[in-house]
């Protein structure tokens, strides 16, 4: 399982990064499921917010990734009426690095700095989003498909954090999985 979950996470290293933030035609809600599914960086960050939610366990699985898509949402609005936010792509590549290393660490972190510290991300993964929602063509389809891929991406980092807790029966896995997460975002921060 351990040769299995490394080797996932090293073949998503050679998808190319931020691949997502070139979708400039169409604009339904399939273009919107898209962005995050298909972008190496968001998808990482994602799973890493639903992994690290099972990390914390109780009340944690299910609000601190609804933390992360109330944040996004905010950071799409921002987007969307063209309202700066600096760093944006390197807020995204950090995310995917320090996300890794929450997993990696695993510590109790307290429930509301969990909502903060992925909130914090989530405006800039947002923000990616909608900045490219004016060139589109329904914008408000877009934002529900990146809301709902969200979410379902986020729904699977907890089913496989949930899957690697039960099937080992300890944290090693996931903490294992957590490093190789912070080192792709270690190589995404480099090409900065």
């Amino acid at each position: 399982m351990v040769r299995l979950s490394l080797l996932l996470l090293l073949s998503l290293s050679f998808i190319a990064p931020a691949s997502a933030h070139e979708i400039h035609s169409g604009g339904g809600f399939i273009a919107g499921f898209n962005h995050p599914v298909l972008g190496f960086d968001h998808l990482l960050a994602m799973l890493s917010v639903g992994m690290l939610s099972t990390q914390l366990g109780g009340r944690a699985i299910w609000t601190v990734p609804l933390a992360f898509v109330c944040f996004m949402l905010v950071g799409g609005i921002l987007g969307l009426y063209a309202i700066p936010v600096p760093f944006v792509e390197i807020g995204i590549a950090l995310s995917v690095l320090l996300l890794g290393l929450a997993i990696a660490f695993d510590r109790q972190l307290p429930l509301l700095f969990a909502m903060a510290f992925v909130g914090v991300f989530a405006i800039f993964h947002g923000h990616a989003h909608g900045m490219e929602m004016p060139e589109l063509a329904s914008p408000v389809l877009y934002a529900f498909g990146f809301l709902f891929g969200t979410a379902v991406i986020h729904l699977g980092g907890v089913m496989l954090g949930l899957g690697m807790q039960r099937l080992t029966g300890q944290r090693s896995l996931m903490r294992i999985s957590g490093v190789a997460i912070a080192a792709m975002g270690g190589y995404l921060l480099a090409g900065f």
